[in-house]
């Protein structure tokens, strides 16, 4: 069908985010402020994808604006992740979750093709049961670890940083 605009249709934060590319721009923009010609050009996209794919995710409460830059005679808005204060909406469509399930698939399957190898690569994944305390602090710890590399995440390239992934998902299953 046709592509939504964005501009006119409202979508939830949950499919804005369900494409790989948004989810790169989201990750790039934790750590840096950037307009859509810096974003096009880590991404290695055309000026105008990066600007779609920013007014998606800006529209959906996922991005918001940080400043401006003047170029060529003309304002860039610069836009930022806020993501200190993005949580997973407890009432989702079930298939704007599995969008989004799919689309952070595909991605890790991205990732994990161009990881480097090194004795820190880590992958777990299990579905078993436990008692409730073990859950809590396995979703505390998880908590942390995710507010910590987002809370220290720099522009790309930053001299002295390494290029990282982390990718995580806990919750509860019904039985």
């Amino acid at each position: 069908g046709p592509v939504p605009d964005p501009e006119t249709e409202h979508i939830s934060s949950l499919r804005a985010t369900a494409h790989p590319l948004r989810l790169r721009i989201l990750s790039l923009l934790t750590g840096a402020q950037m307009s859509a010609a810096e974003v096009a050009r880590e991404l290695d996209l055309t000026h105008a994808n990066a600007s779609y794919h920013l007014r998606v995710l800006a529209s959906a409460g996922m991005l918001i604006e940080a400043g401006e830059e003047r170029i060529r005679g003309g304002v860039a808005k610069r836009y930022r992740h806020p993501w200190e204060r993005t949580e997973l909406p407890a009432e989702t469509p079930p298939e704007d979750r599995d969008l989004y399930v799919r689309a952070v698939a595909d991605e890790l399957v991205r990732r994990f093709a161009v990881r480097r190898s090194t004795n820190k690569n880590l992958i777990s994944d299990a579905e078993m049961w436990v008692e409730p305390t073990v859950w809590d602090e396995v979703v505390t710890l998880v908590r942390q670890g995710s507010d910590l590399i987002h809370a220290e995440a720099k522009p790309p390239h930053t001299p002295g940083t390494i290029h990282v992934n982390m990718t995580a998902a806990v919750f509860e299953m019904d039985r």
